[in-house]
């Protein structure tokens, strides 16, 4: 596998550009991702960008919880915890260090572009509930799409595969509505 760092880079600046966009009027704005309003999605998203950083530099990304209470300033929160994990991404050793993730122990390669596809989806439900998705760039749907098909089973979903059932999109459907489409949303 190349190197997927460029891919998060973009992928981290995608989610940085939506969440620099949200007003107050979005907080309580639902999402496609059905246990999250904007506002719970912004918290989530604060844990991804930590979690990666964690599951990276060889800690336990499950230390935290799935949503970060008690943020007040979701920009400033998440260029802090981006600025941590930038620094961590600049030392290539993170490509091969064992990362524990929460559904397994993957090399930082892997974990990586795995967390590239979570970002990905994040800022489509986030574009998708703000009415902002001119803001998403495809090339992050194009290379995501393969890897969640490959990796995130069409069946059985639910449990221990936290998505819905496959929505069926035409072939030639965007990248983007193929991608969330796997994961189970209706784009």
């Amino acid at each position: 596998m190349t190197d997927p760092r460029p891919m998060l880079v973009l992928a981290l600046d995608q989610t940085q550009a939506m969440i620099d966009t949200i007003g107050a009027d979005d907080l309580d704005l639902p999402t496609p991702c059905p246990e999250y309003d904007v506002r719970a999605l912004l918290g989530h998203l604060m844990t991804v960008v930590r979690r990666i950083d964690l599951a990276l530099t060889g800690n336990d990304p499950l230390s935290i919880p799935t949503v970060t209470p008690g943020v007040t300033d979701f920009p400033a929160t998440w260029k802090e915890r981006r600025a941590t994990l930038d620094e961590t991404l600049s030392n290539g050793s993170v490509l091969g260090r064992a990362c524990k993730l929460p559904w397994g122990t993957l090399p930082g390669v892997a974990a990586i572009a795995a967390y590239t596809g979570e970002l990905t989806t994040h800022s489509w439900d986030l574009a998708k509930a703000t009415g902002r998705t001119d803001l998403l760039d495809d090339s992050l749907a194009k290379y995501c799409l393969p890897l969640v098909q490959q990796f995130i089973p069409a069946e059985p979903r639910g449990g221990h595969v936290p998505f819905g059932p496959v929505v069926q999109v035409a072939d030639d459907a965007p990248a983007y509505d193929r991608l969330v489409a796997w994961e189970g949303r209706k784009p």
